[in-house]
């Protein structure tokens, strides 16, 4: 006799650790963003979760993104200062230039 486990009881172990995973309070308190950021995302508090959704619009809004390589960002007047005076950076690596404009 061939035994087949109840499927209700891999459910359960899946939906208990998703339970028990919570969000991060870090991610979503307003931070004030310092000059050169705030002339792109605005000067009001924000969590970092929407400083880069505002960026992200930014760069689509005005072409921002390498026509060879989506992944790299061109950065404009207004993003040149955020990311340490740099002419392109990758889009993994803005959350770190991100962290040096936010209190």
């Amino acid at each position: 006799m061939l035994y087949v486990p109840a499927r209700h009881s891999l459910e359960s172990s899946t939906t208990e650790a998703k339970a028990a995973k919570k969000p991060n309070p870090a991610l979503a308190k307003p931070l004030r963003p310092f000059s050169e950021l705030a002339a792109v995302v605005g000067s009001s508090p924000v969590p970092r979760t929407e400083v880069v959704g505002k960026v992200w619009e930014y760069i689509k809004a005005n072409n921002l993104q390498s026509p060879t390589n989506k992944r790299e960002i061109l950065a404009d007047d207004k993003l040149r200062p955020v990311f340490g005076g740099k002419n392109k950076v990758s889009m993994f690596e803005m959350n770190k230039h991100f962290a040096q404009h936010l209190s």
